[in-house]
C-alpha cells in the first residue's frame, strides 16, 4: 500500500468493514485507475460480502490484465465457482496451474472444485499431489483426508490426520471438517472436544452444533442430544431447509432410540431424503420398518439405499465393476498344503502373547463377542482395524502378492510385521500391557494365511450364526467397506460374496488346523452362562463372571464405531434370531445359493421344523 487512500481502504477491510472498503475501492477507481491493488480490494471485499455476481467481473478484469498472475487467474476461478460456473472455474484453475505447476493453493481449489463435483478420485490424485509438495499443510492434508474418505481409502485419512492435535486451533470450517473425518474413523471423544472447542469460539456455528448433538446420540447420552436439540431450536430456530431436515432425522433417531418407533418412521417418512444421494436415510428407514414388523416397507426402502449406494460405488471403484471383477478379492488366492510345506519354519509368540482373534462373515454376532471379552479385566480390544490388510499393502510395495509369495516371509520379516502390527495397535487404542488383546475384525476370517504366519498359536473365535439372518443383517447395513457395501448390491450377489469368503476360510482352516473356537449366536443367545464359560475356558480364563457384564461396560464405553452400536448396550436377547422367515420370499433367489453353506454349518430353512 503506497497511498493514504490505498491505506484506507485496507484499514476498513482489515476492520471488517467489508461495505465502506467496496465504497471506497470504488470512488478511486472511478477516477480512471486500473491499479491491480485497488481492483484487488474491490474483488475481496464484494467476494466477502457475498455479492458474488459483482464480485465477478472485476476477478475477470485482473485476470484480463494480468493474464501472467497465477492468482488472479485463480482468483477469477474461484469467482466462477461461487456462481456455479464449475466447468468454467476448472479452466481457470488448471490455467492458473500451467502458469505456476507448483502452486498448492490452486491445487487445493481445484481438488475442492472436484470433490464438489463428486469426482472423487481425481479429487484424492489432485489433493494428494499438494500434499506431497507441502506434507506439513494442515489445510493440505484435512482436505486431501476428505477426498480419500470419498473414495473410502480409511487408512490414508488416518495417516493424513495423524498429527491433528498439533494444528489445534483450526479455523471453524477445517476444524468442524476435522470433526467429521474423525468421527467416520471412529474417535468419538476426539470429536466431542473438537466441537465443544469450536463452538465455544464460534457459538454461531449450525453445523457444528447439529453435529455434536449427534454425537452424543451416538455415545449414548441422549438426554444431552435432547438437550442441544432444543437449546439449538429455541435460540436460532430453523429457518434453513437443510437444516430442518437434519433435525428431523435426529430427532427420529432419538425416538427410535427411546422405543417410539412409529414416531421415527412417521418423522422419517415425513421429512424424506435431505439430499438426492442421501442413501443413509434409507438405510435407516429401513431398519425402523423393519422393527416395526413392516418387511415390505423395509424392502422398499433398502431397494432405493442400495440403488444410491451403487452410484456412488460406480464413482468411487469403477474398477470393481469389470465384469471379470472378484465379488471379494482377498478370497481369490489360496495356500495349498504343499504350499505351506514350503514355508521356512519359524518362531513365534505363543497362546498367551497372540491376540485373540474374532472372526466370522460380518453381522454373524462378533461385535457382543467382542464386548463380552473386552468387560473382562485380563482382555483389551479394540474397534475394528484392518491391520492386516494394511501389513499387506505394505509389502505390495515390494512386488508381495498375497498369499501366493507367503512363502517368501522368513524369520525378519515376520517379527518386523509383528512389530508393525503392534505400534498400529498402539496408535488406536492405550495398549494395557497387563492384558491380552482382542482383534475383532470379521473379514480378518480371509487373512488366516497370514494371521497364521504371524501367530500361529493364536486363538481364534468364529463367530457363526444362520447364514440366513447374516444376509438379511448385512443387506440391511449401511457399510464403509466398499467390498461390503458392493457385496450387498442384491441378496443374490451377497449369498455369493458370503459362499465365496466361507469356502476360503474353510478352505485354509483345513491347511492351518489353526486353534478355532466355532461360536454359535443362536447358542450364545439360547445359553449365555453357559457358552460364555466356554469361551473363557477357550481362551484360559478361569472366571467368565466379569464377561456377563458387557452390556453395562459398552454403555461406560460409550463410542462403538460398528453397526451394533445400539444393540451392544442392552443385554442378550433373541430379537435377532429367525428375522429372516418374515422376508423368506425376498431371500429365495439366494438360497439356492446359500445350500452348500446351510448344509455344512448344519442349518436349515424347513420353517415348519
Amino acid at each position: 500500500m503506497t497511498t493514504p487512500a490505498k491505506q484506507k481502504i485496507f484499514a476498513a477491510f482489515q476492520d471488517g468493514q467489508l461495505a465502506e472498503a467496496e465504497k471506497l475501492s470504488r470512488a478511486q477507481l472511478e477516477r480512471g485507475q486500473e491499479d491491480e491493488e485497488l481492483l484487488f480490494l474491490l474483488a475481496l471485499s464484494l467476494q466477502r460480502q457475498q455479492k458474488f455476481q459483482e464480485a465477478l467481473p472485476v476477478y475477470a478484469e485482473l485476470a484480463r490484465l494480468f493474464p501472467s498472475n497465477s492468482l488472479h487467474v485463480g482468483n477469477h476461478g474461484t469467482a466462477l465457482r461461487d456462481i456455479g460456473a464449475l466447468v468454467e472455474a476448472e479452466e481457470a484453475y488448471r490455467a492458473a496451474l500451467r502458469l505456476d505447476p507448483m502452486n498448492i493453493d490452486q491445487m487445493l481449489n481445484l481438488g475442492m472444485l472436484q470433490l464438489q463435483q463428486h469426482r472423487f478420485i481425481e479429487a484424492r490424485e489432485t489433493l494428494l499431489d499438494a500434499f506431497a509438495l507441502e506434507p506439513q499443510h494442515p489445510s493440505i492434508r484435512i482436505h486431501a483426508a476428505r477426498a480419500c474418505a470419498a473414495c473410502r481409502d480409511d487408512q490414508r485419512v488416518d495417516d493424513l490426520l495423524r498429527p491433528w492435535r498439533s494444528w489445534l486451533p483450526l479455523e471453524p470450517e477445517e476444524q468442524y471438517e476435522l470433526a467429521i473425518l474423525q468421527l467416520m474413523l471412529g474417535d468419538a471423544n476426539s470429536v466431542q472436544a473438537l466441537l465443544e472447542d469450536l463452538l465455544m469460539r464460534m457459538p454461531s456455528h449450525l453445523q457444528a452444533q447439529l453435529l455434536l448433538a449427534s454425537v452424543y446420540e451416538r455415545v449414548n447420552r441422549l438426554d444431552l442430544a435432547e438437550a442441544k436439540l432444543q437449546e439449538f431450536e429455541a435460540d436460532r430456530g430453523a429457518s434453513d431447509d437443510s437444516v430442518r431436515l437434519e433435525i428431523a432425522h435426529q430427532r427420529a433417531m432419538l425416538a427410535v432410540r427411546k422405543g417410539d418407533l412409529a414416531a421415527g418412521r412417521a418423522l422419517l417418512e415425513l421429512s424424506g431424503p435431505r439430499t438426492p444421494d442421501d442413501y443413509i436415510h434409507y438405510f435407516v428407514l429401513a431398519g425402523v420398518c423393519d422393527k416395526l414388523g413392516d418387511p415390505r416397507g423395509a424392502l422398499q426402502a433398502l431397494e432405493s439405499a442400495h440403488e444410491l449406494q451403487t452410484e456412488e460405488m460406480r464413482a468411487v471403484v469403477p474398477d470393481r465393476f469389470a465384469p471379470d471383477a472378484p465379488i471379494i478379492p482377498t478370497a481369490v488366492g489360496r495356500v495349498t498344503v504343499q504350499d505351506y510345506r514350503a514355508w521356512p519354519k519359524v518362531s513365534a509368540p505363543d497362546a498367551s502373547h497372540s491376540p485373540v482373534f474374532i472372526v466370522g462373515f460380518p453381522r454373524s454376532g462378533t461385535t457382543l463377542l467382542e464386548q463380552m471379552l473386552d468387560a473382562h479385566p485380563r482382555l483389551q480390544s479394540m474397534d475394528e482395524r484392518p491391520f492386516f490388510n494394511v501389513l499387506v499393502d505394505r509389502l505390495d510395495n515390494h512386488e508381495f502378492q498375497f498369499p501366493q509369495d507367503m512363502h517368501k516371509l522368513d524369520q525378519r520379516d515376520c517379527d518386523e510385521l509383528r512389530k508393525a502390527y503392534v505400534s498400529m495397535v498402539c496408535t488406536k487404542v492405550p495398549r494395557r500391557w497387563d492384558t491380552q488383546l482382542v482383534d475383532k475384525n470379521p473379514l480378518n476370517m480371509l487373512w488366516l494365511p497370514m494371521i497364521h504366519r504371524l501367530f500361529p498359536e493364536a486363538k481364534i473365535i468364529l463367530a457363526l450364526r444362520h447364514p440366513c439372518d447374516v444376509l438379511l443383517s448385512n443387506y440391511m447395513q449401511n457399510f464403509r467397506s466398499t467390498v461390503l457395501a458392493m457385496a450387498c448390491e442384491s441378496l443374490p450377489k451377497l449369498a455369493r460374496a458370503y459362499v465365496v469368503a466361507m469356502e476360503c476360510w474353510l478352505d485354509h482352516v483345513e491347511v492351518f488346523k489353526p486353534n478355532v473356537f466355532v461360536s454359535r449366536y443362536e447358542e450364545l443367545v439360547a445359553d449365555t452362562v453357559g457358552q460364555t464359560r466356554k469361551i473363557a475356558e477357550f481362551i484360559g480364563l478361569e472366571d467368565a463372571s466379569a464377561m456377563m457384564n458387557f452390556d453395562q461396560h459398552a454403555r461406560d464405553k460409550g463410542y462403538i464405531a460398528t453397526p451394533s452400536y445400539a444393540q451392544v448396550i442392552v443385554p442378550v436377547n433373541r430379537k435377532g434370531l429367525g428375522r429372516w422367515v418374515r422376508y423368506r420370499d425376498a431371500l429365495a433367489p439366494a438360497l439356492p445359493i446359500l445350500q452348500p453353506m446351510l448344509d455344512h454349518w448344519g442349518y436349515s430353512v424347513d420353517t415348519s421344523v
